[in-house]
């Protein structure tokens, strides 16, 4: 039986393929501008995998998981970051998810979520900003993160993103060094997560999955921040997906 996870992001969908025990394969596409696409172009792949409606059961999660017609379930995302999460870390954690539309903090105890926190009303703290702050400095996210080691002295005071960019371009016009701009901006998103992270102080062990898991120096800066050891894995932005996965091992 193949148990199969959906997570349709705002920005990419990542999906997660266990043969009965044993997590066969992951794959990750751009989810474009139209969720029911993509979970098409999904299904031809399940397809071609040997995945059928009757040899599996799927499980849809995030922002897109109301497009997949073919699930046998949607689950939000709360449930199944953690649930992935604590199948990659192995013990309980504090998550912290930079999606690319909100930031979630997710509290893990004895493998249960006992507590969230989720950043969805405003960009700010988000890939999103990260992505505008970085095309303004045209460079990609990972150009401006490793460029920020390399700066200080300049903070982005703007909560607002759309003001966050116009500070951003009034400090290029006054000639501020582009490493320092992007020190400010690595630093104004770290700073949020903190803020967010306040409200977890139960586990006092960090997680970082999503996209920016591979980032290195998100993942120094945050720790900074944290005062303590921010943990990644290599399948990190898969957590999503891996945990709706598990899910569908529930599903009779």
């Amino acid at each position: 039986m193949y148990y199969i996870g959906i997570d349709i992001g705002s920005t990419a969908t990542k999906v997660c393929v266990f043969q009965d025990e044993d997590l066969k394969k992951t794959f990750v596409e751009p989810t474009g501008w139209s969720s029911v696409e993509t979970s098409k172009d999904v299904l031809k792949k399940l397809n071609k995998m040997g995945v059928t409606k009757e040899n599996s059961k799927i499980v849809a999660t995030g922002y897109g998981r109301i497009s997949v017609p073919y699930a046998d379930k949607t689950i939000t995302e709360i449930t199944c970051h953690g649930k992935g999460a604590y199948y990659l870390l192995g013990e309980d954690c504090t998550v912290i998810d930079i999606g690319g539309q909100d930031t979630k903090i997710i509290t893990i105890e004895d493998g249960n979520v006992t507590n969230f926190t989720m950043n969805d009303k405003c960009a700010a703290g988000t890939g999103r900003f990260l992505e505008l702050m970085a095309n303004t400095l045209a460079l990609d996210i990972n150009e401006m993160c490793s460029l920020a080691q390399k700066g200080s002295g300049v903070s982005i005071s703007s909560m607002c993103t759309v003001f966050a960019e116009s500070e951003v371009i009034s400090l290029i016009g006054s000639g501020k060094k582009r490493e320092d701009i992007a020190f400010g901006i690595l630093e104004s998103i770290t700073g949020k997560v903190k803020s967010l992270c306040q409200k977890h102080s139960e586990v006092n062990n960090y997680f970082l999955t999503g996209g920016l898991s591979h980032n290195n120096d998100i993942v120094d800066r945050l720790s900074c921040k944290l005062e303590s050891t921010v943990k990644s894995n290599e399948l990190g932005r898969y957590a999503g997906a891996i945990g709706a996965a598990i899910m569908s091992k529930k599903i009779k």
